[in-house]
Formats: C-alpha cells, sequence, structure tokens
C-alpha cells in the first residue's frame, strides 16, 4: 500500500542557506531510491523559511529504509539546531 507524506518544516532564518542545501540533497538523492514515486520540495510564498515536502512511497518498507539513509540521518542531526521547530509531520492515506 502506498504511503503518502506531507512534512512541514521551518528554517531559522540564520541557517536557511545551510537548510536550503540538506533540502535539496535529500530530493535528489531520495528520487533515486527504489521506492520512491515522487519527492518534490516546496517553499511557502509568504514565508521564505517555510518548507513543505510531498512525498509518495510505495510501501512501508521502502519508506522505513528511506528514514534509515545517511541523509536523512544527517537532516536529522542538524535540524534541532537549524530549524526554529520540529518539522511536522503527517502520514496519509489517500481517500479519493
Amino acid at each position: 500500500m502506498k504511503i503518502y507524506i506531507t512534512a512541514i518544516l521551518k528554517a531559522n532564518p540564520a541557517f536557511r542557506d545551510e537548510v536550503i542545501v540538506a533540502l535539496q540533497r535529500m530530493v535528489e538523492e531520495s528520487r533515486k531510491e527504489a521506492a520512491c514515486i515522487q519527492y518534490d520540495l516546496h517553499q511557502v510564498d509568504a514565508d521564505e523559511n517555510q518548507f513543505i515536502f510531498y512525498e509518495i512511497w510505495e510501501n512501508r518498507t521502502g519508506l522505513d529504509a528511506h528514514n534509515q539513509q545517511p541523509y536523512i540521518q544527517a537532516f536529522g542531526e542538524m535540524a534541532e539546531e537549524k530549524l526554529q521547530e520540529a518539522p511536522q509531520i503527517y502520514l496519509m492515506e489517500k481517500i479519493a
């Protein structure tokens, strides 16, 4: 069963450029994963420090493997210092 995710992140303005580089690397690397169907990064118009990922994964196994990738782990380690708040991550089920 496919896994749908929306993740909302807000960069600390002092680290915005560094966060963008890390987010773009996550997109580049994630799209190479076999279980990745879609992995898009958006920036909120009204707030240049806020970013939203929209992801679709083939299944839970693929998502679990994704979360163990070194670039995902590295971002998790930098997130506490470089983001304004903890990311909001929503796992969703498509109903229509």
